[in-house]
């Protein structure tokens, strides 16, 4: 049997702010870079090695979007394994936050547009399925019922 090679040498470990407004709707961003290329998804990225968990949310959250937010909880831990070359295997914590103030200033480096979306909009959005998982545990109306939390999803 042949060892599926991977990239890295080791799991890349990010954090993910599932931002919900007082209004309802939730951040989604266009990435302008890969992963996800040209996809909608909520802000987030890598941790650094020493860097808490909760802070290196924020500080991704504040690097792509400008904002400053508060963290409600944890919704799912959830794994994800690259196609192709690239092949990355990411270990993926999603945290429900509040927003302290909505006027966002994006990282244009790393984000194409942004959209406070509210939830029975979300599937007008070309979200990837991960993200669509876990938008659907905090919007059951969104539910996508044929994904599970699965490495491949």
């Amino acid at each position: 049997m042949t060892k599926k090679r991977f990239k890295k040498e080791h799991i890349v470990t990010s954090v993910v702010a599932v931002i919900v407004d007082d209004d309802g709707r939730v951040l989604l961003t266009k990435r302008s870079i890969p992963p996800f290329l040209d996809l909608w998804v909520m802000p987030g990225g890598k941790i650094d090695l020493g860097e808490p968990i909760l802070e290196a949310l924020k500080r991704e959250v504040h690097e792509e979007v400008g904002l400053e937010i508060e963290v409600d909880e944890l919704i799912d831990v959830f794994e994800h394994l690259t196609p192709g070359e690239d092949n990355c295997h990411f270990v993926i914590l999603y945290y429900r936050c509040r927003p302290l103030y909505c006027d966002v200033v994006h990282n244009e480096n790393e984000v194409a547009e942004f959209a406070w979306v509210p939830s029975l909009e979300l599937p007008r959005y070309t979200i990837p399925a991960g993200a669509r998982y876990i938008l659907g545990k905090v919007f059951p109306e969104f539910c996508s019922c044929d994904i599970t939390n699965r490495a491949d999803a």
